[in-house]
């Protein structure tokens, strides 16, 4: 389940992060969490990349939170294995390579957060829309609703600036 996740969900923070840092804890923290609650992990609902989505929404929304709450730097950082030289390079290289997805991102934010979130899930990262609306927890028939939503606001805002 790592080796199939891992990279998509660097991504997925990569387009949120610049810090290499930050990326890496991100990531290794989604997987933490779904070590812990694997035993809650119904391959039935949906598969394991919707499953980690979702985790990673969660990870990702308290980041911001105890960012945004200002919290020391250094009890932030106090358990976290720092990275090395190489891989900070690779990670900066991989959120520099993400900038074309933070760029449809900015597009994005102009739509409602909900059908930002749908679009990005699936064009971005890959999901089926069956596995977004999992990680997403929303039904299948609102998922799509919303995507179709976004998708014909992203094209009227594409003709208009064309």
């Amino acid at each position: 389940m790592y080796l199939r996740n891992v990279d998509v969900l660097v991504r997925y923070f990569a387009r949120r992060c610049r810090d290499p840092q930050t990326v890496a804890d991100l990531t290794s923290e989604t997987f933490v969490r779904a070590v812990d609650g694997f035993a809650k992990f119904d391959p039935h609902r949906g598969s394991d990349r919707a499953w980690l989505f979702g985790i990673a929404t969660r990870v990702f929304a308290r980041h911001c939170e105890q960012s945004a709450g200002s919290r020391d730097a250094a009890l932030r950082l106090g358990c976290h294995r720092p990275l090395d030289e190489d891989e900070i390079e690779e990670l900066a290289e991989r959120i520099d390579a993400e900038r074309e997805g933070a760029a449809l991102m900015r597009r994005y934010q102009q739509l409602p957060a909900i059908e930002g979130a749908a679009v990005e899930i699936v064009d971005l990262d890959g999901l089926t829309p069956k596995e977004a609306a999992v990680a997403l927890g929303v039904s299948r028939a609102a998922f799509r609703k919303r995507l179709s939503r976004a998708r014909s606001r992203l094209r009227k805002e594409h003709h208009c600036s064309d």
